[in-house]
């Protein structure tokens, strides 16, 4: 086989020296550089380990960071909004046990349970569209902070005062005897008041978490 010409050689080794060039950067990039996945990922980390119950916040809230990406005030939305679906749910489940029937202490509890469940849902999804005002008017830089800490305060209060309402529905199975709070379905409420409320409590402290 005749050897190559100078001039084949030096296009050969051109050739291999821009592949190999193109190669590292594509890796540099790929590795140097935090994607927006990454970066929105870290800081739900950083952001749930300020909460009790890090863990169940970070599970919840991963499925929705593309929507918050690194914002305090979208993750709170995400919260709130999760909060509020377990809520609904939970009292759709309360529904379907008052709908079995049982002792009449337990529907009286159950019912008891029904208003102060729907309330939280209902003051969750209040949050959460106060908090929609305050990242609106965040991103249209049309909101000061006085007007900021009014948004979080109010936010505050109502996601207290939904913590409220699910203590209050299992106060109610308690005040309603042994036989009612140890019945199959004060037992199975008092298990979902316990993980509503934790999601409750996660975004309470994520709002309590926006700098303003």
């Amino acid at each position: 086989m005749a050897p190559l010409p100078p001039r084949a050689i030096s296009l050969v080794f051109l050739f291999l020296f821009f592949t190999a060039a193109s190669a590292t950067r594509r890796l540099d990039d790929a590795g140097g550089q935090p994607t927006a996945a990454s970066s929105a990922t870290a800081f739900l980390r950083s952001r749930c380990a300020t909460t009790r119950y890090p863990d169940v916040c970070y599970d919840s809230l991963l499925p929705y960071a593309s929507t918050f990406q690194t914002s305090h005030v979208k993750l709170a939305v995400a919260a709130a909004n999760v909060a509020a679906a377990k809520l609904r749910a939970f009292s759709a489940r309360i529904n379907d046990l008052l709908a079995q029937g049982g002792a009449a202490r337990v529907d009286a509890a159950l019912k008891d349970c029904k208003s102060t469940i729907s309330d939280a849902g209902d003051l969750a999804r209040q949050s959460s569209a106060e908090l929609g005002q305050l990242d609106a008017g965040a991103a249209a830089a049309g909101v000061s902070s006085r007007q900021a800490r009014w948004h979080v305060s109010n936010v505050q209060t109502w996601l207290s005062a939904a913590i409220t309402d699910e203590g209050t529905c299992t106060d109610g199975f308690e005040e309603a005897g042994e036989a009612a709070a140890g019945s199959p379905a004060g037992k199975e409420v008092a298990a979902g008041v316990a993980r509503v409320k934790q999601h409750t409590s996660i975004a309470l402290a994520l709002v309590n978490g926006i700098p303003l």
